[in-house]
Order: C-alpha cells, then sequence, then structure tokens
C-alpha cells in the first residue's frame, strides 16, 4: 500500500460510513474549498496588465458584494488608497470597474451612447417600479422624448405657482399632524418628511386632483415602491420576496389611480387643468403617435418617484443635521427675519434667491449625503481609460461614484465637516473647484430634452451628468429650500441628547437614507 491508500483509505471509510446529509454537508465544504483555493489562485497567477488592478477577495461570484453593500463609500476610499482611481471588483458575479475623482465621473457619466448604456443595467429595477414603456423600458431616443414631455412642468413661470402650494403643504402637514400636538415633543423625522415631500410633489407637480387622492396609505405605497429599488434586485427583481411582493402591488395600485384619473378626464376634458397630466394627455412623439394613456400613468409614477427618493432623504438628513446644529437653524430663521422683514410673509419664488444660506444647506448635505452613491452603465464596446494603460473589456461594468470627489479634502477643505457655510463668500472652507470644471459647466448640449449642462469632469455632481442628469434639479432646489423655510420659521430642533452627533446611514435601498429610528426633538418658536 503506497503513502497516497495509506492517507486516503481510512478517511474513504469514513466518508462512507456517514448519512446522506452529512455526505452532502462534506462535499459541500470541499468543493467551497477547492473554489476558494482557485479563485485565490487565479487572481494571483492571472493577472492582466491592460485590465484594471482587480480588488481581492476570497469567494467567487460573491467577490466584494457584502463590504461593498455595507457601506459603499468607505469601499470606495479604501479600495483608492490600494489601487488608485480605477479599479474592479466583483459584485454578484459581475466584474465591476470603478472610476473615482472628478476625471472618472466625466469618462463615466459623459460616455457615448455607442460606448455605454445604463438601460440594460437599471431596467430590472425600474421597469417594475415604474411600468412598461418608460424611462429604462423603452429606447434611449424615446427616453429622452419623454423627459422633454415633462419638463413642461419645469419652467420658472410654474416654479412661482409651485411655492405657495409647498408652503402651505408643509404648514397644513403640522398643524394636522398628531406627532406635532402642543408645543414640544419627541418624533422620529424620516417618515414624516418622506410624507411631506410626497404631498408637496404630488400637489406641486401633478395638480390638485391627484394630490386629493393622496393620504399617509398612499405614501406608503410610494414607499414600498421605493424598496422595490434593493440593491439584490439586480439578480432577484423577478422573485416573489416580501418586498417585491409590495412593490408590485403599489406599482398596480398607483397605477390604477392614474389610468382611472385619465378616464376620467378623457371622458370630461372640459375639468382639464393645466397640469402634467394634462400636458402628457396632449404629447406626440416625433413619429405622430399620442402618448397612450398607460404611459402617461407610469411616466406619473416615474415623476414622483424620481425626486421621491431623492429628495425624502435630502430632507430627512437636512433636519437631522439642524438638530445636530441649533445654532446653524437659529441662524436660518435670522436671514429670513434680516432679508424679507420680521413678519415674515408668506413666501414668494423670488424670496428664495435672497436666502442664501438656506440654499447653502441644501448644497452642503447634498455633497455629504447625495441619495444615490454609485451610477453604473454597461460596457457595449472595448473602452480605454484616459491617462491609463488599462482597457475595460464588454463583460464588466462601469461605475462612478461622484460622492467620493466630494467628499475628497483636495476639493473641499476639512471635508467629512458638514459646513454650509462653505458655499458663502471668504469661507476658509470654500470649495477649490478647477477653472477647467468650471468652464465646462458653462458649455450646453441638448440630447433631446432641452440645454443641461455638459460638464461632468467636476468633483460635485449631486444630480448627475450628462444625457441622464436628473431633470428636477431646479424643483428639487424649490422644494427643500421651502420646506426649509417654512420648518425653521415653525421649530426649533435639537438632538434628544443634547450633542451634536449624526445617526449613520442605511444602504439597504439603492438610494442612501438615514437609518432609522432618526428621533429629534422639537419645540415650537412663540409666534409660531
Amino acid at each position: 500500500m503506497n503513502a497516497t491508500q495509506h492517507l486516503l483509505g481510512p478517511l474513504s471509510q469514513q466518508y462512507s460510513q456517514l448519512g446522506r446529509g452529512s455526505q452532502i454537508g462534506v462535499g459541500f465544504a470541499a468543493f467551497l474549498v477547492v473554489s476558494v483555493i482557485l479563485n485565490v489562485l487565479m487572481q494571483t497567477l492571472l493577472k492582466n496588465s491592460n485590465e484594471p488592478p482587480v480588488v481581492f477577495h476570497w469567494f467567487p461570484i460573491i467577490g466584494s458584494t457584502i463590504t461593498y453593500g455595507m457601506d459603499p463609500p468607505r469601499f470606495f476610499v479604501e479600495n483608492r488608497e490600494k489601487y488608485g482611481d480605477v479599479f474592479t471588483f466583483v459584485l454578484l458575479g459581475r466584474k465591476t470597474t470603478v472610476c473615482l475623482g472628478p476625471a472618472g465621473n466625466d469618462f463615466v457619466l459623459n460616455g457615448k451612447i455607442r460606448d455605454v448604456n445604463a438601460e440594460e443595467i437599471y431596467t430590472v429595477l425600474t421597469t417594475p417600479v415604474f411600468g412598461r414603456d418608460v424611462v429604462y423600458d423603452c429606447p434611449n431616443s424615446k427616453l429622452m422624448e419623454q423627459k422633454k414631455f415633462m419638463k413642461i412642468a419645469l419652467t420658472t413661470e410654474a416654479f412661482r405657482q409651485y411655492v405657495p402650494i409647498i408652503s402651505d403643504e408643509v404648514t397644513s402637514y403640522f398643524k394636522r399632524t398628531a406627532d406635532f400636538k402642543g408645543q414640544s415633543g419627541e418624533v422620529s423625522i424620516p417618515p414624516k418628511m418622506a410624507e411631506i415631500t410626497i404631498f408637496t410633489a404630488s400637489h406641486a407637480l401633478q395638480g390638485k386632483a391627484i394630490r386629493d387622492q393622496f393620504d399617509e396609505s398612499l405614501a406608503a405605497l410610494y414607499h414600498d415602491l421605493d424598496m422595490g429599488f434593493s440593491p439584490i434586485n439586480f439578480t432577484f427583481h423577478w422573485a416573489p420576496l416580501p418586498w417585491n411582493n409590495r412593490r408590485d402591488h403599489a406599482q398596480r395600485t398607483v397605477a390604477k389611480l392614474y389610468m382611472d384619473t385619465i378616464q376620467r378626464r378623457r371622458a370630461n376634458p372640459e375639468t382639464d387643468a393645466q397640469d402634467m397630466m394634462f400636458h402628457l394627455m396632449n404629447s406626440t412623439y416625433k413619429n405622430g403617435v399620442r402618448v397612450p394613456d398607460h404611459e402617461i400613468a407610469h411616466m406619473m409614477i416615474a415623476l414622483l418617484m424620481a425626486g421621491q427618493h431623492s429628495s425624502s432623504s435630502t430632507s430627512s438628513w437636512i433636519m437631522l443635521l439642524l438638530a445636530s446644529r441649533p445654532d446653524v437653524m437659529e441662524a436660518l430663521y435670522q436671514e429670513q427675519i434680516s432679508a424679507l422683514g420680521a413678519d415674515l410673509p408668506p413666501l414668494q419664488y423670488e424670496d428664495l434667491a435672497k436666502l442664501p444660506l438656506h440654499g447653502a444647506i441644501v448644497k452642503e448635505t447634498l455633497r455629504l449625503h447625495a441619495p444615490i452613491h454609485s451610477i453604473m452603465r454597461a460596457v457595449k464596446q472595448p473602452l480605454h481609460v484616459p491617462g491609463t494603460k488599462y482597457v475595460i473589456p464588454t463583460n464588466h461594468v462601469l461605475m462612478s461614484a461622484p460622492g467620493v470627489s466630494a467628499s475628497d479634502p483636495v476639493y473641499f477643505p476639512k471635508p467629512d465637516l458638514w459646513d454650509p457655510f462653505r458655499w458663502l463668500p471668504d469661507s476658509p472652507n470654500a470649495p477649490t473647484l478647477s477653472r477647467a470644471s468650471a468652464s465646462e459647466e458653462e458649455e450646453k448640449i441638448d440630447y433631446g430634452y432641452g440645454l443641461v449642462s455638459k460638464g461632468a469632469a467636476s468633483p460635485y455632481l449631486p444630480f448627475g451628468a450628462g444625457r441622464h442628469r436628473c431633470i428636477g434639479e431646479q424643483f428639487a432646489n424649490v422644494q427643500l429650500q421651502t420646506i426649509i423655510v417654512e420648518v425653521v420659521r415653525l421649530f426649533k430642533f435639537r438632538n434628544v441628547d443634547g450633542s451634536n452627533k449624526v445617526i449613520g446611514t442605511d444602504y439597504a435601498s439603492l438610494f442612501s437614507r438615514p437609518l432609522e429610528p432618526a428621533v429629534i426633538h422639537w419645540e415650537r418658536r412663540e409666534k409660531a
């Protein structure tokens, strides 16, 4: 008997004596060990010098999915220190190449449509939430037309009408909500801001007829739609998982609300208001086809959802940050008195320009807490990364993370400090944005839905860039600043324990948000 037989013989005998379940367990463990060994050997021995370095990982398929998903910004920063601005990691079995910094932002977000594609990446998430034939469930040329249709509600004249509507929704909400009865109290603020943002957006963008059908239960349906953007749904969007079941129920319910409204308005055209639904009902594609009713309903969902997850998250962060800095909240109040008068008259659109600190609050909060931490594109043909020897093959996903450059000390002194005053004149922490990015911001391009800034080589891109830049940027600023104005007029906030700590971030959804519960102490102002 040779040495191998001497070693394996007893092991084989012991294995045969195990029960069927134990044999399967041992076999799986052996398979797992062999897979890990082969995976490590492949990373060590089969490096391709023409491709970006790969983040080391023990397990195939899983790769860096868990460490990335737990804290994407930290994952980016730590691996940037190891590998530089361009590196690849395995995400749910797919090689994903990250390009960081202003140059990386430009490379990914300003990529030509023949080179990179967003639809292939995001349709598995957006189609179940929005519905078919809109956004990423249609050719890019059709999406550009849809964006043009929706921009009709985003004019300066429209904003003048929106500000009083938003103001009234905010003040009415605080009057009727039980959690804000009395002179002071404690409340978990994110759910309240989610309701406020959807009530203000639905009324301003979609008209009173739609808003009148909204209540807290419908706001909860939009929350269920939002949770359909869970990262796991890149792979399991089809699975009968609890959050997917709630997503599908919410989509059917909300779509029916819009479809029923469209049918009533077609039957009684004399009651039509000049709102978003009216414009979509009377819009025609370039090929002469009128927008079908189901597409109108799905665009209405997309319009509200596109801003809901971001405005809800951002407004929640704003309130939590103000609670951590009561001095800043008081500075906002004094700015209103100084600019608008001690009587604090009803807010008008033109007043927002007189309140630079209010605008700076939004800018600084988006710098540190942009709702979207990762932006992905499918690679359609081999791409050379400028300034490197790397060529990204077509089996990779391309990823941008503008939040990394937005928290880079090269561009933002004391980057981890929430300092809204950095956006005001003469601040020692003022952004050091490059002249190149500033000049590029001035250059405009029309992708089919009106002129937008062409510049993407910037460290600060909270609304994205390129053909998929958010068309709701101006509305979001108007909505958030108006909400801030009204909240500051009504309340003083502070942390429950009196500290200046800020709660952590929840990355369970594709869109980051504050961890809940996030409780603050509120107190009514004497005038309020």
